[in-house]
């Protein structure tokens, strides 16, 4: 008797992947976005070689990612009062930072405030900080507002009150605060936690990277701001580095002025004295950009509007 065995069954091999595709895809799109970011950094290298080239090698050869001719002279220009410079610097840190501080822990309350459906005066607050984002008293009664009745012209103050509550900010951080889940909370009122209490141990905790991205751009407003100053302060004492920054641009640009209808040749670095002015400005919150761009990164979408 014959018996037929069966063949003997093939081992299972897993299926190949074709690795190669997926990676070049992933390759093609990490240069393009390389290519995009290139982009991004390319002006801020090309402002900082400018600032070092001299000037006569802009006006022949134009801009280049690459010092031409290198040269300080507009840096000596900019820095020819070192005491000055410090000192601006040191007024728009000290504004910067405790304008910040200040606006992130109102506007925070407020936001956690609004984001609240049992609050009764909700709506009617929300319609007072959107009516501020469309209308405003105007220029003119500010200023005499400022000036006249709360008398803080020449004050660290004027540079700082106007921006701490900031509507658009203030919404974000709303919204973000609409979207933490409710069950956290009412545990913990359960438990008997009190509102401050959920707000600074859950929601604040639970809001880092919205904190984070609101925080760099009020950072941002301050720091860049030299509206204010212009306005409310004649004190050289009290001036933000922006506003000093400013200052050295006008007189160059009115020497140079001047100069020619004069029929006499300065040699005044102008180009790259504002370029050098660039730096000086904006190197400080480029170095702030690296230790917050995670959470940056994170709380960029906030989410859509509701109410």
């Amino acid at each position: 008797m014959v018996t037929e065995t069966a063949p003997p069954a093939k081992a299972h091999r897993p299926a190949r992947h074709s690795p190669p595709a997926f990676n070049l895809r992933r390759l093609a799109i990490h240069c393009g976005l390389a290519i995009v970011a290139l982009g991004f950094v390319t002006p801020l290298i090309i402002v900082l070689s400018a600032s070092f080239s001299s000037e006569s090698a802009i006006t022949d050869n134009g801009y280049s990612p690459l010092p031409q001719r290198f040269s300080a002279t507009a840096y000596r220009y900019v820095l020819g009062d070192p005491g000055k410079i410090v000192q601006a610097y040191g007024v728009s840190i000290l504004v910067t930072v405790t304008g910040t501080i200040v606006s992130l822990t109102i506007m925070s309350m407020l936001a956690y405030t609004l984001s609240r459906n049992d609050y009764r005066l909700r709506r009617p607050l929300s319609f007072y900080v959107l009516f501020t984002m469309i209308f405003n008293g105007g220029l003119v009664p500010t200023y005499i507002l400022i000036t006249q009745y709360l008398h803080l012209q020449n004050t660290l103050l004027v540079l700082v009150l106007p921006y701490v509550v900031t509507p658009w900010y203030l919404l974000l951080l709303r919204t973000y605060f609409s979207q933490l889940p409710k069950d956290i909370m009412d545990a913990a009122r359960i438990d008997g936690a009190g509102e401050w209490r959920v707000f600074t141990g859950i929601v604040l905790p639970l809001s880092k990277p919205a904190l984070a991205t609101v925080g760099l751009f009020v950072m941002l407003l301050y720091w860049n701001d030299w509206w204010l100053g212009l306005l409310y302060i004649t004190d050289d004492r009290l001036a933000p580095l922006q506003l000093y920054l400013y200052r050295i641009l006008t007189n160059i640009d009115y020497a140079a002025s001047n100069s020619q209808l004069a029929g006499t040749t300065i040699a005044i670095p102008i180009q790259t004295v504002r370029m050098a002015v660039a730096v000086l400005a904006i190197g400080p919150i480029v170095a702030a950009f690296f230790f917050i761009q995670r959470f940056l990164i994170r709380g960029i979408a906030l989410g859509g509007l509701k109410d």
